[in-house]
């Protein structure tokens, strides 16, 4: 079969591999009829994530076609219209029992790296290095599903493939953000980052009874895009200094929920530089240094004292010149994980049903698989307006 194949740092190529087998009676495999490029994936693209080899199958959002099940699938049969979690959790261990599911004791195939660098090992996640198990991703026109009966979905009849394609990941990484962030009636709420995630945070917030929810980026398209589809107010940090723009716009108190939706690539076109700022810079030139944390800190001195601030975007080290002085201090409530995303797909895929949560304008670019280095071309230099680039390994 066809897939999508990491060469080495800033290398793709769309490659033959062998088509995947079931292996344990709890897997199926699934046809691919969609799936979508992530920010995290370019943390891959751009060397920053250990223990990838060449030819590795990237892709982790993905939503297709049961075509083979294997003797202890119950849930599904051949035929049935599924998204999957990008994190592959076994639903019975004690963090699965507790909903902790990207914590799974069984998820990773590979626990001995992660546990060496974060104490313990997470879950696994499709197409998303050795460290996180290994497994092959759905850049492919067939996927291996392990424990499908705790991490596919069948899709209501009612919801698209382009808008079911983002419950995979996207849509329950931002719910969990703005959830966990202890969202209520009535808060002021920032996201930053205005990506796919950022804005199904902003989404969330307002489905969860948010009064106002400011939204903030530097590409005029995505802010647009999330006033538009997610009824925030925005702020473009590199025309205005976001910390007094958000004090002028709470009266002086600063929001309640602050939600971190960027990640260890966060850029900085601030207008006003700072000590910290520089020093980000001079360690991104050098490629040397530690993740980028320039949100996460705009974050946590932006946010009102006794707030919280969830950290959703992706890091896998350390950081430096982190305000725990100002966390600390302030009271601030501050939260971290990769998205449980078996707990909250089938309440997504009822408001989708529903109407009330629409993702399918993310999908700015549609693609057939053999384009996809091309589609990671846009989405990585944000070109041509690109907010996710969507494949169809069915598209000729």
């Amino acid at each position: 079969m066809r897939a999508l194949c990491w060469e080495g740092a800033n290398g793709l190529a769309v490659e033959e591999v062998p088509d995947p087998e079931i292996r344990n009676a709890q897997d199926m495999i699934v046809r691919v009829r969609r799936s979508a490029t992530c920010g995290s994936d370019l943390h891959l693209l751009g060397g920053h994530i250990p223990f990838m080899q060449s030819g590795d199958v990237l892709g982790h959002e993905f939503l297709g076609e049961v075509v083979e099940v294997g003797p202890e699938v119950r849930r599904h049969a051949v035929g049935d219209r599924v998204v999957v979690c990008s994190f592959v959790a076994c639903g019975r261990c004690w963090y699965c029992r507790r909903g902790l599911f990207s914590c799974c004791d069984n998820g990773s195939t590979n626990p001995a790296v992660t546990e060496f660098a974060w104490g313990y090992a997470p879950g696994g996640c499709y197409g998303y290095s050795h460290a996180m198990g290994g497994f092959a991703g759905s850049h492919a026109e067939y996927i291996r599903v392990p424990y499908a009966d705790q991490g596919a979905f069948t899709v209501p009849d009612e919801v698209s493939d382009d808008r079911a394609v983002f419950a995979s990941d996207s849509a329950p990484t931002g719910w969990m953000g703005a959830e966990l962030g202890d969202v209520r009636p009535g808060d002021v709420v920032a996201v930053w980052g205005c990506g796919a995630v950022g804005q199904l945070a902003a989404r969330a917030a307002t489905l969860l009874g948010a009064e106002r929810v400011i939204g903030i980026d530097r590409y005029d398209y995505r802010l647009r895009m999330a006033e538009r589809h997610a009824g925030a107010e925005t702020i473009n940090y590199a025309e205005t200094d976001v910390g007094a723009e958000l004090r002028e716009r709470t009266g002086g108190r600063g929001p309640d929920v602050c939600i971190e939706a960027v990640g260890m690539a966060a850029s900085d076109s601030a207008p006003r530089p700072t000590p910290d700022r520089v020093g980000d810079r001079v360690t991104r030139r050098l490629r040397i240094g530690p993740d980028r944390a320039v949100a996460v800190r705009e974050a946590i001195q932006s946010c009102r004292k006794g707030g919280s601030v969830f950290v959703l975007g992706v890091f896998t080290g350390f950081v430096d010149r982190f305000p725990l002085g100002a966390a600390m201090n302030k009271g601030l409530t501050v939260r971290a994980a990769q998205q449980h995303g078996q707990r909250y797909i089938p309440m997504l895929l009822e408001r989708m049903r529903r109407g009330e949560l629409v993702t399918e304008h993310l999908a700015t670019h549609r693609l057939p698989l053999d384009e996809a280095p091309r589609g990671y071309d846009l989405f990585r230099e944000k070109s041509d307006g690109c907010v996710r680039a969507v494949f169809q390994p069915d598209l000729r």
